[in-house]
């Protein structure tokens, strides 16, 4: 019985959490744990967990600023808008743009080398752009959501360490 709530709750975990953050959000701290891994390097397990809690942190805040806010997204507010897809939950602020922001932060945070910081912002904003472009969510959105996903991580980052 003990088994299989432990099941439960990983499946649930799952389905709540790893499903609502890209794969490329996971991708990235798994990667670097594997080479971790292969090279027995400690520092940079410790950057994967943090760069991987940041992720999941960020996305528990945001869903729980999701339910407080309520905000409906452009597509339903103004029917001019036609969105490319049709987007479940609610639009403030954007979990693509939090989660990818602190992804970003966090990378910048573990290797803060220009040839990480940069691409890791430029993929960030990439990402936030995008919501936009595709009529999912508004500008306060996305900027709400990069607000809340680099607090965040720099939050976290001395409770990591």
């Amino acid at each position: 019985m003990a088994l299989f709530t432990v099941i439960s709750a990983l499946a649930a975990f799952r389905i709540v959490v790893l499903e609502k953050i890209p794969i490329t959000h996971r991708l990235i701290p798994v990667t670097i744990f594997i080479i971790r891994i292969v090279r027995h390097d400690s520092e940079m397990r410790q950057n994967a967990l943090y760069v991987g809690s940041s992720a999941v942190v960020t996305l528990g805040i945001t869903l729980l600023v999701k339910t407080i806010f309520k905000r409906r997204r452009p597509f339903v507010q103004n029917l001019k808008i036609v969105s490319v897809y049709n987007a479940g939950s609610t639009s403030f602020p954007s979990g693509h743009a939090s989660t990818s922001f602190a992804v970003a932060t966090a990378l910048s945070r573990a290797y803060p080398k220009w040839y990480v910081i940069v691409p890791s912002y430029l993929w960030a904003g990439s990402v936030g752009y995008s919501r936009m472009y595709l009529g999912v969510h508004y500008p306060s959105d996305v900027f709400g959501g990069a607000l809340l996903g680099t607090t965040t991580s720099l939050l976290l980052r001395p409770a990591i360490k």
